[in-house]
């Protein structure tokens, strides 16, 4: 699949690296695209223009400018969101409880299927989503149909246990999750390397790979 990173950072690179290890063609669009070895980078217009999905995975001071400059381009695309709200000084979201950030990104490019997911792992849980107590889950919000069954193979394909988590204003309760993960790197001593597993006493016989009851902050260390 033809994919389009949006950003080439500490979430960019990582997500890029393990989605082309899948098999995935992956460029990086970029403001300012640069000669590199180890990246495939044109500019943003360019970058959209040829993917069957896009990731954005640029601060989210810089996401809502970029949706609204590129929107038109975005149609018919499969949008995945994975940034955080974050307010200037990245202390709180900047907006939640009646809305979500990618329902505001979906409001200004209606014409693309957004998602959110990939927001709530360390940089270390996405390079390497395997733990001693199992695969941390990946939580993914957005409409149901094929594309969404598309991004939850997109998860898998990265390592995570997919989970679909409903539809797109699910993203209200994801976007605090990664407040909450953000929270516990900064202050709490939790390093990237931490991610959010699920474990369930029983399985629905309707939906066996995605039951959950309880969800388990754990790290690899912690083995």
């Amino acid at each position: 699949m033809r994919i389009a990173i949006l950003g080439a950072g500490r979430l960019g690179k990582p997500l890029g690296t393990a989605l082309r290890a899948s098999g995935h063609h992956i460029v990086y669009g970029l403001r300012q695209p640069a000669a590199s070895a180890d990246l495939i980078t044109k500019t943003v217009g360019g970058a959209i223009a040829g993917a069957d999905a896009v990731i954005l995975a640029t601060p989210w001071t810089a996401a809502e400018a970029l949706v609204c400059e590129h929107a038109p381009a975005l149609n018919d695309k499969i949008v995945i969101d994975a940034t955080n709200p974050l307010n200037i000084s990245a202390t709180r979201l900047a907006l939640g409880f009646d809305t979500s950030g990618v329902e505001l990104l979906q409001s200004h490019a209606r014409g693309a299927a957004f998602f959110k997911s990939f927001n709530i792992a360390g940089v270390g849980a996405i390079a390497k989503p395997s733990y001693p107590q199992g695969r941390a889950a990946m939580f993914v919000a957005g409409p149901k149909g094929p594309k969404k069954d598309i991004v939850l193979r997109l998860v898998a394909d990265v390592g995570f246990e997919p989970v679909d988590a409903g539809d797109l204003r699910a993203a209200r309760l994801l976007e605090p999750l990664g407040m909450l993960r953000l929270q516990l790197e900064e202050t709490e001593g939790q390093s990237r390397d931490f991610a959010f597993l699920l474990a369930s006493r029983e399985q629905r016989e309707s939906q066996p790979a995605r039951p959950c009851s309880l969800v388990e902050v754990t790290a690899r260390e912690a083995s």
